[in-house]
């Protein structure tokens, strides 16, 4: 037992140092880049959420996809709804996300949607997250 302490405190210090080394993800998207969010969202009757809107973003070398997340009232509380695989050529794309959000149910009305435009790029070894695009819309939910 003794012999793995030490290799598992240097592997600890070994991991510690490439976070540290690495390079921050840009903080602020290129103003070129943009998400929005339809003015109206659908709300079956099993309380599936769908959401939609338009995209554009550029420069992605990862993987990047457009999430969704809604609230409602004073709940300070978002409830993920989906996720759409998004293409990062510079041209402008249609986004939609259908989910099941699973905390409390959400009714026909109004709502505040949360769309964000996410890269996971390589940086070494580790994938960090590259934020393109972000818009927060305020929607109405109607029912089916």
């Amino acid at each position: 037992m003794p012999v793995r302490r030490p290799c598992l405190g240097a592997l600890g210090a070994v991991a510690a140092a490439l976070l540290l080394a690495a390079p921050a993800a840009p903080a602020t998207a290129d103003p070129s880049e943009s998400v929005t969010v339809d003015p109206v969202g659908r709300l079956a009757a099993d309380g599936t959420v769908m959401l939609s809107g338009t995209y554009r973003c550029t420069g992605a070398t990862g993987v990047a996809f457009v999430s969704s997340s809604v609230s409602q009232g004073s709940s300070t509380t978002r409830q993920g709804v989906g996720g759409t695989r998004a293409v990062c050529d510079g041209a402008v794309h249609r986004w939609a996300n259908t989910g099941l959000p699973s905390a409390e149910a959400l009714r026909a009305g109004p709502a505040r949607v949360e769309a964000t435009v996410t890269e996971l790029a390589a940086n070494g070894l580790l994938l960090l997250p590259r934020f393109h695009a972000v818009s927060r819309e305020d929607v109405t939910l109607t029912g089916d």
